[in-house]
C-alpha cells in the first residue's frame, strides 16, 4: 500500500488531468516522449493505439455531458494524436 505522503504530489484527479495522463501515455508509446521510469523512448504501436482508442471510445461515451472547455481539450489532444500516430505508421 502507499503512503499517503505521495497523494500530495499527484494532481487532482479531474476529467482534464485523465485525459492528459491518457494522451501522455500514448505519446510515451509513439515514442515521442521519453518513459518516465526508464528515461528511454521506445516505440509501440499496439499500446499507442490502445490509448487513443481509450479516448475515442471516452469522447464518445461522454460527448453530450462535457464543458465547452473539456470538449475542446478532448478535440485538440485526439486530433494531435492521431496525427502523430499516422506520422509514425
Amino acid at each position: 500500500m502507499s503512503d499517503r505522503s505521495d497523494a500530495h504530489m499527484l494532481p487532482e484527479v479531474t476529467f482534464s488531468t485523465f485525459v492528459l495522463s491518457l494522451a501522455s501515455s500514448a505519446l510515451v508509446h509513439l515514442g515521442e516522449v521519453p518513459n518516465p521510469e526508464t528515461g528511454g523512448t521506445t516505440r509501440n504501436e499496439v499500446l499507442a493505439r490502445n490509448a487513443i482508442d481509450v479516448l475515442t471510445m471516452l469522447d464518445d461515451k461522454t460527448r453530450n455531458g462535457l464543458t465547452s472547455e473539456e470538449s475542446k481539450l478532448m478535440r485538440d489532444v485526439l486530433y494531435e494524436l492521431r496525427m502523430k500516430f499516422v506520422a509514425r505508421s
